[in-house]
């Protein structure tokens, strides 16, 4: 089935306004998307297993970050009937090939921390 952009016969364009790239680009450089599609490569978490995981995200961001990722196909969200209910979160195929960028950003983001902490000093 063809998408509305295929459709246009426009060319896949993250710089244009009207692309719905840009839609996509906005969720995934979020800085809760990065976290919680990096803390998800290590497995399937449960949402209160998130929540501490990420330090300092809010109850409302991590549900509406989630169901983002989810309505975006990133991320499989799996009930469980007991009770009270028990609810998973994981990547799925298109999320897990967030997993390499996502990772080497964080890795580069912890390696370097130090000189860009110099660099605002320098500029403050």
């Amino acid at each position: 089935m063809a998408t509305i952009h295929e459709l246009s016969g426009l060319p896949a364009d993250v710089y244009s306004a009207k692309c719905p790239t840009r839609e996509v680009l906005d969720t995934i450089a979020g800085k809760w998307t990065v976290l919680i599609v990096d803390a998800l490569a290590e497995g399937t978490l449960r949402y209160t297993d998130l929540r501490r995981r990420i330090d300092g995200i809010s109850q409302k961001m991590l549900t509406q970050t989630l169901r983002q990722l989810e309505t975006d196909g990133f991320v499989e969200r799996t009930v469980y009937p007991t009770v009270p209910p028990r609810v998973e979160y994981a990547l799925t195929d298109l999320g897990a090939s967030l997993r390499e960028p996502i990772t080497a950003l964080r890795e580069w983001i912890e390696t370097n921390i130090n000189r860009i902490e110099d660099a605002r000093r320098r500029t403050a």
